[in-house]
């Protein structure tokens, strides 16, 4: 049995962006933001903001940085473009960006994902930290990549590691 982490205020609710990371998808076909999304507000947190971007470097870092000046803003889930192939450059981007890191997100993301789809699990970057006060999760595009960290990691801990990153001294 997994260890249980002591309980957070589910009253707070949590200002969340979703960003999509293809060269390909549109808001029809956008299943793993979607889901992110819809995982979310079953959690009650809210929805700011929501786009879909070309696997672009300078793009997905004009997005952090625009979305970085909002004040009302606690989170960013990204979803796409962290494996190797050329055209996966979210991780690049976002990497240059991070003022602080959380390693263990993507260690255990790894591990997890190992346990379901085998060594293929070792081409993820999948990726967590802190940028301009914002909590920042980049994950793989695929709905299952999606639903296993937004169900074992993020939402058990969206609302804790928010909450340190408002924390007063």
């Amino acid at each position: 049995m997994a260890n249980i982490p002591h309980p957070d205020n589910s009253e707070i609710k949590v200002n969340c962006a979703v960003i999509t990371v293809s060269d390909t998808r549109t808001p029809q076909t956008d299943k793993s933001g979607d889901l992110i999304q819809q995982f979310l507000r079953q959690a009650h947190h809210n929805i700011e903001t929501y786009k879909i971007l070309k696997d672009e470097p300078a793009e997905i870092q004009k997005c952090l940085t625009l979305l970085g000046k909002q004040s009302n803003l606690d989170t960013i889930v990204l979803n796409g473009g962290t494996g190797i192939a050329p055209r996966d450059t979210t991780y690049d981007a976002i990497e240059k960006l991070l003022e602080k890191t959380l390693p263990g997100f993507g260690e255990i993301f790894r591990f997890l994902s190992y346990q379901d789809i085998g060594s293929r699990a070792i081409a993820s970057r999948a990726v967590a930290g802190v940028y301009q006060q914002k909590l920042i999760f980049s994950l793989p595009g695929s709905s299952n990549a999606v639903r296993l960290a937004m169900e074992k990691l993020i939402l058990p801990e969206l609302v804790h590691l928010v909450g340190q990153l408002h924390k007063k001294d």
